[in-house]
C-alpha cells in the first residue's frame, strides 16, 4: 500500500491506497495559520512536519496495518509557502510565508514583469516564492551562516529524510518566480535578479520516480511521488488530454488546464507545469474561496461550521442584493491586484446572516468562472475537487453560471490521491490509462439557468469588483 500524503494549508491529510487505488485509511491533522501583521500569514515550519507524522499514524491506524507493509510514499503540498533553515541543525531561520502572504507587495511592483513572465510564465506577485525568501533572507540571517530554502515539499522531504536530500519537483519549482519554465532548470538571470545563491536551492527532480527515502512511523519509505497540490489534483483528476480542466477548491480556489506543449498564457492567467515530464498546463489561482467561508465561522462568527452555509444559502431565494468580493488577501487571475481588498456591499436592513453566506458562496462560483472564461477554447464540462464540493448549492450555482456540467469527483481528496497515482506509476501498479478509467463522479450538476439570468448575476458580480477595485485611502493599518 502507499501512504498518500496532501500537507495543506489549513490541515494535512494523509491517505493509505491500495493496488486498486482504493482508499483503506484515513487521517487529517489540523494546522494553525497565523497572521502577525495585516496582510502577514505564517505557518511554523516544525508544525507543518508533525502534521505529517500525527496523520500518517492516523491514516494507518484507520487502515488497520503495520507501517511496515506500506511499499512508499507520495507527497503533495501546498505550493509557493516557502521555508528556509539552517542544515547544521535543521532549524528554520523564521515562521514559514505562506502562500498567501501580501508583504511583499511593494517589492514585486518594482520587478520587471515581462522578463519574469517570458522565463518562468508567471507575473511579479507576493504570491510566489522568490520575494519570500528574499524578505527572509533581508530579515532575518544577518550572518554568512550556510542556509537552505524551499518550498513546503523540499522541507518536508529533507527533514522527514533526516538531511538527506535537498530537492523540489518541477511542479513545484514552476511556482518560485526563479525557474525557466521551459528549459525545467534554476534561470541564472532571475537568480541574479533576486540576489538568490543557486546552492541554496533545491535540486529540481521529475513528479514520480525514485527521488528520495524519508522516514515515518519509524519506517523507511521510499518517495515515489512528489508534487504541488494542485498539480497533484490535475493528476488524480486524469486530466491527461490537452483541454481537459479541473479545479479544486480548498482554502483558494484553483483551475488547471492540460496545454498541448509549453503555453503563451492569456492575460491573467499562468503557465505551468504539470506533473508528467515535458507536460503544462494553464491556470488561474483565486486566493480565498473557502477562506472566505473560514472568515465568515471565525471572523464574524456567523456560523458554527462550514457546513451550514449550504442550508442558510437555500433559506432564501437571494442575496437580496448583497455582493460579496472576497479579495481578503488581494486578488489572484485574472486581476493580479495584490492590494485589492475585500467588500460586501449591497446591505439592507433586511440583509442578515442567510443573505451574507449566499453572497459568499457564489463568491467563490464567479471567482472561479472568471478563471475558466479567461481560457482559450470552449469548456465541454468541469472536473471538481475539494471540501466545499459537498455543498450541492455552490456546485448547482457554478453550473448555472458557468453554463456547463460540473462532475464531482467521488472522492473530494483528488490531491491526495494524485500524490498516490504517480507513486503508482513508479511501483508499475498502474498506468495513466488505467488512471483515466478509474476517474470516478459521484455527482453531476446540469446547468439549469437560462443565459439571460446568468448574465444578469455575472453583471452583477462584475460591478461589485469594480468597486472593490476603486482605490481607497490608504490608512496606518493598510500602510503596514
Amino acid at each position: 500500500m502507499i501512504l498518500a500524503v496532501d500537507q495543506g494549508t489549513t490541515a494535512t491529510t494523509c491517505l493509505v491506497v491500495d493496488r486498486d487505488l482504493a482508499v483503506r485509511g484515513r487521517g487529517t491533522c489540523p494546522i494553525e495559520q497565523r497572521y502577525p501583521r495585516p496582510g502577514w500569514v505564517e505557518h511554523d515550519p516544525d508544525e507543518l512536519v508533525a502534521s505529517v507524522e500525527t496523520a500518517a499514524a492516523q491514516a494507518v491506524a484507520d487502515a488497520g496495518i503495520a507501517a511496515g507493509e506500506l511499499a512508499a510514499a507520495g507527497i503533495a503540498n501546498q505550493r509557493e509557502t516557502t521555508v528556509v533553515w539552517r542544515p547544521s541543525d535543521g532549524r528554520p531561520l523564521a515562521p514559514a510565508i505562506v502562500w498567501q502572504d501580501r508583504r511583499t507587495a511593494d517589492e514585486c511592483r518594482r520587478l520587471p514583469a515581462a522578463l519574469i513572465r517570458a522565463r518562468s510564465g508567471l507575473v511579479p506577485d507576493p504570491y510566489f516564492s522568490a520575494t519570500k525568501i528574499r524578505w527572509l533572507l533581508d530579515h532575518h540571517a544577518p550572518g554568512a551562516e550556510p542556509l537552505l530554502a524551499g518550498t513546503v515539499d523540499s522541507w518536508l522531504v529533507w527533514r522527514l529524510g533526516g538531511g538527506a536530500d535537498h530537492i523540489t519537483d518541477r511542479t513545484n519549482a514552476s511556482r518560485t518566480m526563479l525557474l525557466d519554465l521551459g528549459l525545467g532548470g534554476w534561470d541564472p538571470e532571475l537568480l541574479e535578479l533576486f540576489d538568490l545563491p543557486a546552492g541554496m536551492l533545491p535540486r529540481v527532480v521529475e513528479s514520480s520516480g525514485r527521488l528520495a527515502e524519508i522516514e515515518l512511523l519509524g519506517t523507511r519509505l521510499p518517495l515515489l511521488g512528489l508534487a504541488g497540490d494542485q498539480q497533484a489534483a490535475l493528476h488524480g483528476q486524469a486530466c491527461f488530454t490537452p483541454g481537459q480542466a479541473k479545479a479544486t477548491y480548498g482554502t483558494g480556489s484553483f483551475v488547471l488546464a492540460r496545454t498541448d506543449g509549453l503555453p503563451d498564457p492569456p492575460h491573467g492567467l499562468l503557465a505551468t507545469a504539470a506533473a508528467q515530464p515535458g507536460e503544462f498546463a494553464l491556470e488561474g489561482s483565486v486566493f480565498v474561496a473557502g477562506a472566505a467561508v473560514q472568515w465568515l465561522r471565525d471572523g464574524l462568527g456567523l456560523i458554527a461550521a462550514a457546513a451550514e452555509t449550504e442550508a442558510l444559502a437555500r433559506s432564501v431565494d437571494s442575496t437580496g442584493g448583497v455582493w460579496f468580493v472576497p479579495a481578503l488577501t488581494g486578488l489572484g487571475s485574472p486581476y493580479w491586484e495584490p492590494d485589492v481588498r475585500g467588500m460586501i456591499c449591497g446591505l439592507s436592513r433586511g440583509s442578515g446572516r442567510a443573505e451574507l453566506a449566499r453572497a459568499a458562496l457564489e463568491a467563490i462560483a464567479f471567482q472561479t468562472g472568471e478563471v475558466l472564461a479567461a481560457m482559450p477554447g470552449t469548456l465541454a464540462s468541469l472536473r471538481v475537487d475539494g471540501g466545499a464540493t459537498a455543498n450541492g448549492f455552490l456546485m448547482q450555482f457554478q453550473a448555472d453560471i458557468l453554463g456547463v456540467p460540473v462532475e464531482v469527483a467521488s472522492d473530494p481528496e483528488m490531491t491526495a490521491l494524485g500524490a498516490a497515482g504517480l507513486a503508482g506509476l513508479e511501483l508499475g501498479w498502474w498506468t495513466r490509462a488505467d488512471l483515466a478509467a478509474g476517474v470516478r463522479v459521484s455527482a453531476t450538476y446540469e446547468p439549469a439557468m437560462s443565459r439571460d439570468e446568468a448574465e444578469a448575476h455575472w453583471a452583477g458580480w462584475r460591478s461589485a469588483v469594480a468597486r472593490a477595485r476603486m482605490p481607497l485611502p490608504r490608512g496606518p493599518a493598510a500602510a503596514l
